[in-house]
């Protein structure tokens, strides 16, 4: 069993949460409440970055959709990075995969996406 430790960064679109050792019974409960202290705001990201994260059960799901609920609600968008790949099979499984946005890396979850060039909304 590891410990769970979760460092925070801010990038520009947002909170980013990084996650290390076992996401699990024993450890989600960090996570659930370390949620209601990160601010996040309207159009926001909350990045949640799995990459050093060695194990997940049910309870570390449980907590990865409260940290969507939280996002939700300020009106932002949880955005899972780095997600190993045990844990992404398991988030494909249960239909998550198509619920939640998931990037390949931090750099690339925090990445303001281009402008149009003329000013316009994309269609």
């Amino acid at each position: 069993m590891n410990a769970l430790t979760i460092s925070t960064r801010d990038a520009v679109t947002g909170p980013v949460l990084e996650v290390s050792g076992d996401l699990d019974y024993v450890n989600a409960g960090e996570l659930r409440e370390l949620l209601p202290t990160i601010t996040l705001g309207p159009g926001q990201r909350l990045v949640v970055d799995l990459g050093a994260l060695e194990f997940c059960d049910s309870s570390g799901i449980t907590a990865l959709i409260a940290a969507h609920h939280h996002a939700q609600s300020a009106g932002g968008q949880l955005v899972l990075a780095a997600v190993p790949a045990n844990t992404l099979r398991v988030l494909s499984i249960v239909g998550l995969d198509q619920i939640l946005t998931i990037h390949p890396d931090s750099e690339a979850a925090t990445r303001v996406p281009p402008a149009p060039a003329n000013g316009h909304p994309r269609k």
